[in-house]
C-alpha cells in the first residue's frame, strides 16, 4: 500500500489523481487529512480531503468540505514548479466538482510555471490582495450555476493589469445550445442542432401532443438527450422512439434537457472513434483517441488498456496527427478558433461519413493529463509533452505581450 508524507502545504489534484489512477487506496490518506484538518488553520487539509472524497465518489460531502475550505482560505498553491520559476500563473476557479474548472494542474506538472489558484464565489468575490503573477487564466467552466460568477469575474477583470487568457464572456458561450449556434455554419464542421427544452415540452412530445420537429428542426429519431449541466455521459442516452422517451423522462427528475439528433459516426469496420483535441493559441493538439463498439465513448470504458490493437491505432494517430488529421481539418480548426475566441479550448469530436469534423462538445474544462500508466501507454508521454509545451508557450507569449 502506498503512503504519502504530508510535507507539502497542498497535495493538489494532479498528485491525488495520479494516486487514484495507480489504484492506491486513498482511504488511509483521507483519515490522515481528517486528523490534520482538526489543527490545520489553513484550508489545505480540507481542500485535499475534498479532492480525495470526489475521487472516491463521495461528491456531496466533498463539495461541502470544499466550500468550508474556500471560506477559510481563497488562495491555494498546488506544487507544479519543480525548479526555477519562469512564469507565475494565477488561475481563477469557482466551487464545484472536477468538471467545474479547467484542471490546469495537469498541464503544469514538473514545469517552470508556479501556479496560484484563487477561488471566487458569489458570496466571496476576488480578494483585494492577490499573489503577484505574470498571466491571469480564467478557469471557471460554463454552467448554469457559474453564469452569475462568470459575469462578476468579467466585470472584475475588465481592466486587469496583466494579460488575461480565456475571457469569461467567451467561456459563457460554451453551453451546448449556444456552442451549436456559434458553429452551425462553420465550413467543414457538422455539429448537430442542439436545443434546450424543459420537461413539460418534452412530455408533450412523448405523449404526441407535439411533434419532435416542433422543437428540433431536423428532428427525427433516434435523438440524443441529457440533462442540462450534466457531463461525462451522466444520464446521457440515445432515444429511438416515443416509448423510449416516455421511459427516459419517467426515470429523470430533471427539469431541463439538451436534445439533438443522433448521427451514426461508425466507420466501415463498425467501430466508433472519438478524439479529444485541444486548441492552444489556435493550434490543434490531440490528447487521446477512444475506440469503441458503443456510440457513447469514454476513454476509461473504451477498453483501450485491454486492447493492443486499439492502442497501436491510437499511437499511429498521435504520430501522424499533425500531417494528417490536423491538416485535413485545418480550415475547420481555424474557423472554430476564430468563432469561439478562447485561448485554450477542448474539443470532443469524431468524423462523419463524408469527412466532416463531427463536434460532440466544446468547452474550456476538459480533463487533459499524462497520468495513464507508461508501461501500457508509452507513446502518450511524447504527445502530452507537446501539449504541455504548447500551453507553457502560450503563457510565455502572453507574458511577453504584457511586457511590451
Amino acid at each position: 500500500m502506498q503512503t504519502i508524507e504530508l510535507t507539502e502545504p497542498l497535495i493538489g489534484l494532479a498528485k491525488l489523481m495520479r494516486m487514484a489512477y495507480s489504484d492506491c487506496d486513498l482511504a488511509p490518506l483521507g483519515t490522515q487529512l481528517i486528523e490534520r484538518a482538526k489543527t490545520d488553520t489553513s484550508g489545505h487539509a480540507l481542500m485535499d480531503l475534498s479532492t480525495v472524497l470526489q475521487l472516491r465518489g463521495n461528491r456531496n460531502l466533498a463539495l461541502t468540505l470544499q466550500v468550508q475550505a474556500i471560506e477559510i482560505q481563497q488562495i491555494y498553491s498546488p506544487p507544479t514548479a519543480t525548479g526555477s520559476v519562469n512564469v507565475r500563473l494565477l488561475a481563477i476557479m469557482g466551487a464545484g466538482d472536477l468538471m467545474a474548472n479547467t484542471p490546469v494542474e495537469f498541464l503544469l506538472e514538473d514545469s517552470d510555471v508556479a501556479l496560484d489558484i484563487v477561488y471566487a464565489t458569489q458570496d466571496l468575490p476576488l480578494p483585494a490582495n492577490l499573489p503577484d503573477h505574470d498571466v491571469l487564466f480564467v478557469a471557471v467552466a460554463q454552467s448554469d450555476q457559474n453564469m452569475p460568477l462568470l459575469e462578476e469575474i468579467d466585470a472584475a477583470i475588465a481592466s486587469w493589469p496583466r494579460p488575461v487568457l480565456n475571457r469569461p464572456n467567451r467561456i459563457a458561450m460554451m453551453s451546448r445550445n449556444e456552442a451549436c449556434a456559434l458553429l452551425k455554419s462553420t465550413p467543414g464542421v457538422n455539429m448537430p442542432i442542439t436545443v434546450r427544452v424543459d420537461r413539460q415540452i418534452l412530455e408533450q412530445v412523448a405523449y404526441q401532443e407535439l411533434r419532435l420537429t416542433d422543437i428540433l428542426a431536423d428532428g427525427e429519431f433516434p435523438i440524443i438527450i441529457r440533462p442540462v449541466d450534466s457531463h461525462a455521459g451522466k444520464d446521457l442516452d440515445k432515444i429511438d422512439n416515443l416509448n423510449a422517451l416516455v421511459s427516459y423522462l419517467q426515470n429523470m427528475p430533471n427539469n431541463e434537457f439538451y436534445v439533438s439528433c443522433f448521427i451514426d459516426y461508425r466507420e466501415p469496420d463498425g467501430l466508433f472513434r472519438k478524439y479529444r483535441i485541444v486548441l492552444i493559441d489556435g493550434k490543434p493538439f490531440v490528447c487521446h483517441m477512444g475506440i469503441s463498439e458503443h456510440w457513447m465513448i469514454h476513454y476509461l470504458n473504451a477498453g483501450m488498456a485491454e486492447s493492443f490493437d486499439k492502442r497501436a491505432e491510437e499511437a499511429r494517430f498521435m504520430l501522424d496527427f499533425d500531417s494528417q488529421f490536423a491538416c485535413k481539418h485545418a480550415d475547420a480548426f481555424r474557423a472554430i478558433d476564430e468563432r469561439v475566441g478562447l485561448d485554450y479550448l477542448g474539443i470532443d469530436c469524431g468524423e462523419t461519413a463524408d469527412g466532416k469534423l463531427l463536434i460532440f462538445e466544446i468547452d474550456s474544462c476538459m480533463i487533459v493529463h499524462a497520468i495513464d500508466p507508461v508501461d501500457i501507454f508509452p507513446y502518450k508521454q511524447a504527445q502530452m509533452n507537446k501539449v504541455f509545451s504548447a500551453f507553457r508557450r502560450m503563457l510565455l507569449n502572453a507574458m511577453q505581450r504584457g511586457i511590451l
